[in-house]
């Protein structure tokens, strides 16, 4: 078991002479002793040091009191509340809930820490300690945040991978990297000789692991470094006639696509083409690296799906591995993709289109 180093959570003591009453007494207010006489400004006092110090209670010493606690908290880096069925984190709380429900854990939802710019620390101390432990998620994170977490020990789970300089995390994520290169390879195989990988400008982890696979997957095809061009979006605004159309005279013959959650820039690369006279995939193949835009009548994306209910039940399975001390490091999971066989590949065009 490692051993806890740097911030960590105060103790009785440290709140007893904040409050300038005894330990003693401290341990009766925390614990709702009834028939005891602390008067109700000590009480006061006492909870007033327990708010500065950012104290909550030891659940493994709670436990052994005979009280039961077994709550898991939820927490997002952004705003994800209300959601509905076809909102991208759903699957994602959707899993959460029903394992947390499973392992007869109370799930918490922190949604006030999320609304503040400083984060998990915007009051000065960790707002998550209310819960045994948490599973956090959302792509727009502090790393500051992550790292002082760990250095106070707590228990959480990340969805998806992230990395902290100095620090090991526990994580569940999906598998970018076979996917992605499975994608490469069959693309080459069907002829493509130059390909452009469009990354998210925001895409951290997950757009290291979609590159990688990308290129693992060029070599081992055999195509040459400089053929798999790598380039940046930071939104729908980005994917102009212009750019596409830049593509086409570059010899690109197959885009790979990093999406984003609302999937924006893969729709406005869909308008772009179809508005230019690009016809996909005849003129150009497109395969989405994860969760595609909604098929059509005529249009079904070449993709992989995410297992978001699977990984979201699996990080409170990791978490609750971890409380129990089943687990006493990090653990990181990687759960496969599924395959999405759509119409949006086909055989390389023999001759470049030339753009209306």
């Amino acid at each position: 078991m490692r051993k806890r180093v740097g911030p960590r959570r105060p103790t009785q003591v440290e709140i007893a002479r904040r409050a300038g009453v005894s330990q003693a007494t401290v341990s009766l207010v925390l614990n709702g002793t009834d028939g005891v006489p602390v008067s109700e400004q000590t009480r006061q006092r006492v909870r007033q040091a327990i708010e500065d110090l950012g104290y909550a209670v030891n659940p493994a010493a709670r436990a052994l009191r005979g009280m039961t606690v077994k709550t898991i908290g939820l927490y997002t880096f952004e705003s994800v509340f209300p959601v509905d069925q076809r909102d991208f984190y759903y699957p994602f709380l959707l899993g959460v809930e029903e394992e947390a429900a499973r392992l007869g854990y109370d799930l918490l939802l922190f949604t006030s820490a999320n609304t503040a710019r400083d984060g998990v620390y915007a009051r000065g101390h960790n707002a998550l300690l209310k819960a045994d432990g948490c599973v956090l998620l959302g792509r727009h994170i502090s790393r500051d945040d992550l790292a002082n977490l760990v250095r106070e020990d707590f228990p959480f789970v990340f969805i998806g991978r992230r990395t902290v300089d100095g620090a090991e995390l526990s994580y569940v994520a999906p598998d970018y990297v076979a996917p992605t290169r499975g994608l490469v390879e069959e693309l080459v195989a069907l002829g493509h000789r130059r390909l452009l990988l469009l990354r998210q400008t925001d895409g951290a982890e997950p757009g290291e692991d979609r590159e990688l696979g990308s290129r693992t997957g060029a070599q081992a095809a055999g195509l040459p470094a400089a053929d798999l061009l790598v380039e940046f979006s930071s939104g729908a605004e980005d994917v102009t006639t212009e750019r596409v159309s830049g593509w086409i005279r570059a010899g690109v013959t197959a885009v790979l696509v990093e999406p984003s959650e609302d999937n924006a820039t893969g729709v406005a690369l869909a308008e772009v083409t179809r508005a230019a006279g690009i016809r996909i995939p005849d003129d150009i193949s497109v395969a989405f690296l994860g969760s595609a835009p909604a098929p059509t009548a005529t249009r079904i994306w070449t993709s992989f799906e995410l297992p978001r209910v699977e990984m979201g039940r699996a990080a409170v399975d990791l978490l609750v591995k971890l409380l129990d001390g089943v687990q006493d490091r990090p653990i990181q999971l990687l759960v496969p993709c599924t395959d999405v066989r759509g119409n949006s590949i086909s055989r390389a065009p023999r001759a470049q289109v030339t753009p209306r």
